[in-house]
């Protein structure tokens, strides 16, 4: 994949802590809203996974490296790209950017399991449509 998923978002007040700079755990929650946007990209999302594959996506490991701080009104833009796919996991690399500059960077492995917490392979159609998909920037925000 050439183009890396992108979804922009403003940085509201309910995201800082007093000081106006966005709290630590709040870049999480930014790269979750990411990886759900990506899903519909590739033509899903997480009810349609449960429904037609009988899985969901977990967090199986996130190593965050943060850069420089994001604040209050800050336009900023989630770049993701898929990494891997193998069996049951999801392999992912998310930037988020503040006019192209890297403010947070997140490793992230997605385990795919079904509702009793068993691994499940990767539907077909789902790593078949991250490997065809030339990602476009999302006008979102």
């Amino acid at each position: 994949m050439n183009q890396p998923h992108r979804l922009a978002l403003r940085v509201y007040y309910e995201d800082t802590d007093a000081g106006g700079i966005v709290y630590h755990a709040q870049y999480l929650c930014f790269a979750e809203r990411a990886r759900t946007e990506l899903l519909r990209a590739v033509g899903t999302d997480h009810a349609r996974l449960l429904a037609e594959h009988g899985g969901v996506f977990a967090v199986r490991r996130a190593m965050v490296e943060f850069r420089r701080a994001a604040r209050l009104d800050d336009l900023l833009v989630v770049e993701t790209r898929v990494t891997r796919t193998t069996g049951a996991r999801l392999g992912l690399r998310q930037d988020i950017k503040r006019d192209g500059q890297g403010l947070v960077l997140i490793d992230v492995e997605l385990a795919f399991i079904s509702p009793d917490l068993r691994p499940l392979r990767l539907p077909a159609g789902l790593t078949k449509g991250f490997a065809d998909m030339e990602f476009l920037p999302s006008t979102s925000a």
